[in-house]
């Protein structure tokens, strides 16, 4: 867990479990981090990455603006949530549309949320490389991310089925990924 820490805090990615799939994850206060974390797994920067935290408090504390009632049944849980980003905070987080933001609240692993629980929020995307399929294992990491990341925590065999992404930004939500929650 240390190492994990330490790393990111040096603003180097690392790999975490989830519930659903391994992560690629970094802190996301500055772009520098996630840049990085966008070039090592060929992500176009036009495509959102989503805040990950241990729990809600955590996420608040990153988006004082969160409607809670938004979450409420779903998080914690496999979902990522898209919600209004009024502040348009996390600029290098949202893609093409800064009104919006994903956020997750996964039921982690304990070594996962002892990190999150040091280092507050992340931003996560699967640890694959882009368009690849989501790791279950450490070892269906590419070896490239692997090597090039700060620290990988394993917890062995995850589910393997990625988050449902829901749309909240609009009357009704909308499914953008079918995943591990059936809405």
């Amino acid at each position: 867990m240390h190492a994990a820490v330490a790393a990111l805090r040096a603003r180097r990615p690392v790999i975490l479990p989830t519930d659903t799939v391994y992560g690629l994850c970094a802190l996301p206060f500055r772009p520098e981090p996630v840049e990085r974390l966008y070039r090592l797994k060929g992500r176009e920067m036009s495509k959102p990455t989503a805040l990950l935290a241990a729990d809600l408090e955590a996420l608040v504390a990153a988006l004082p603006e969160l409607d809670l009632t938004l979450t409420e049944g779903l998080l914690p849980g496999p979902y990522t949530l898209v919600v209004p980003n009024p502040e348009h905070r996390f600029p290098w987080l949202t893609g093409d549309n800064p009104g919006a933001i994903g956020v997750r609240v996964p039921e982690l692993p304990p070594e996962a949320a002892a990190v999150l629980r040091e280092v507050g929020v992340v931003c996560a995307t699967s640890a694959n490389a882009a368009g690849g399929p989501s790791p279950r294992r450490v070892q269906d990491v590419p070896e490239e991310i692997r090597n090039a990341c700060g620290a990988v925590i394993d917890a062995g065999e995850l589910p393997g089925t990625p988050s449902t992404v829901l749309d909240l930004t609009g009357d009704e939500p909308l499914v953008l990924r079918e995943g591990a929650a059936r809405p």
